[in-house]
């Protein structure tokens, strides 16, 4: 068991699928010493969408906040299934935050919260990382919040 595997457990976490994209798409790239995932959304376990929706038109920050950890969930098993070892991870770089959003709704950072305290639940201080939260209109299937991640490799 890799000792980021071994986290995962003592947090009481199961990674999803992972649900790669469709082709002609990667669900990570990996160059130059980084990796970068596709697009994640919040799908549970059994593949569904977790608070499908919009932020301020129905769901709560809270939802939104829970849907962006299950969307960092899947970043890290299309990272594991990729990489072989997510202790290949040196540090979280990145996460570039999506939350659909009602006109006005502005609580966009606390939404990708959720997907923030999940990753440095996991990394400890190396899952640290700079951010952007952005609101749109739409997100695809529905989702109510998309994420990427970018981590930089072990040498």
């Amino acid at each position: 068991m890799t000792t980021i595997d071994a986290q995962l457990r003592a947090l009481g976490l199961a990674l999803p699928g992972p649900y790669p994209p469709h082709d002609p798409l990667d669900a990570i790239v990996v160059h130059g010493g980084r990796a970068r995932t596709s697009g994640q959304l919040p799908r549970d376990h059994d593949g569904r969408l977790v608070h499908p929706g919009v932020l301020g038109g129905g769901l709560s920050v809270d939802d939104g906040a829970e849907a962006a950890r299950w969307c960092a969930l899947n970043a890290l098993s299309v990272l594991r299934a990729g990489l072989g070892s997510l202790d290949r991870i040196s540090r979280v770089l990145t996460v570039l935050g999506f939350v659909a959003s009602a006109p006005g709704f502005d609580q966009q950072p606390a939404v990708i919260d959720g997907a923030s305290k999940l990753l440095h639940d996991v990394f400890g201080d190396t899952g640290r990382h700079s951010r952007s939260a952005i609101g749109v209109s739409a997100l695809p299937r529905g989702g109510a919040v998309e994420i990427e991640v970018e981590v930089a490799l072990a040498d």
